[in-house]
């Protein structure tokens, strides 16, 4: 990628692999893993790391399944929010989806931003692309598994597993620049400080809240969207 211009949104064509670092088993962390400084928001059995939106506790809806994150169908629990803010950060998880389901992991949420029980924040988008209608709504993919939701489009060519099936997400943010992971590709990168930036947003339902996505730090969110859908594996590591 040479020549890139100072300012720089990538979103198509050029995805790179990386080798897989998981544990062996959910929500484990390897001795390496330790070393590096990373750390699990969710150990299989306790959401101790998150709290509602709008509460001090998870609500209702929300709770730990099969050693993962569950969150049910038309429950309208409401989003949550790790206890801990994030500001430069490597954060891993897994997501499973049921058949047409829609959610979302945000990050940089301020929760005294929230609207009612639902947080605004940088949406790496959950979704079946498949069935939801939401992955049509805009026609370049903004709304799409990956997107930053109704902002950017991730790689066309995006590898995606089956509904059912784990998928692994990766959100990585070094000061202003942001990258989105699928499956170990790297599928949308972009800088939130570029007029390039400024402008996508102009375009967006977020167009008219001041400063959206340049925020320095927030908690990070899973999203109530009245689906079931399943987290687990959520990892994080500072990158300060």
């Amino acid at each position: 990628m040479k020549n890139v211009p100072p300012h720089w949104i990538v979103t198509a064509a050029v995805v790179l692999s990386v080798p897989a670092t998981w544990a062996a088993e959910p929500n484990t962390l390897t001795d390496q893993e330790r070393a590096e400084g990373w750390i699990l928001l969710f150990d299989g059995k306790s959401l101790g790391a998150w709290r509602g939106i709008a509460s001090t506790d998870v609500p209702a809806g929300w709770d730990a399944h099969d050693g993962a994150i569950r969150i049910g169908k038309a429950t309208k629990a409401g989003d949550i929010i790790t206890r801990e803010k994030f500001q430069n950060f490597d954060f891993r998880f897994e997501f499973r989806l049921t058949p047409g389901a829609n959610s979302g992991v945000k990050y940089f949420v301020d929760p005294s931003r929230a609207q009612g029980t639902h947080g605004i924040g940088c949406e790496y988008q959950i979704l079946d692309d498949e069935r939801h209608p939401d992955a049509k709504a805009r026609t370049d993919g903004c709304r799409t598994l990956a997107a930053l939701y109704d902002i950017l489009p991730p790689a066309p060519n995006k590898p995606v597993r089956p509904v059912g099936e784990w998928n692994e997400g990766r959100i990585v943010v070094r000061g202003p620049k942001v990258e989105h992971w699928l499956n170990g590709v790297k599928v949308l990168e972009y800088d939130r400080s570029s007029p390039e930036f400024r402008a996508a947003v102009a375009k967006s339902k977020f167009a008219k809240m001041d400063g959206f996505g340049e925020w320095a730090e927030g908690h990070i969110l899973l999203q109530d969207h009245n689906d079931e859908v399943h987290y687990r594996n959520l990892k994080i590591r500072r990158l300060d």
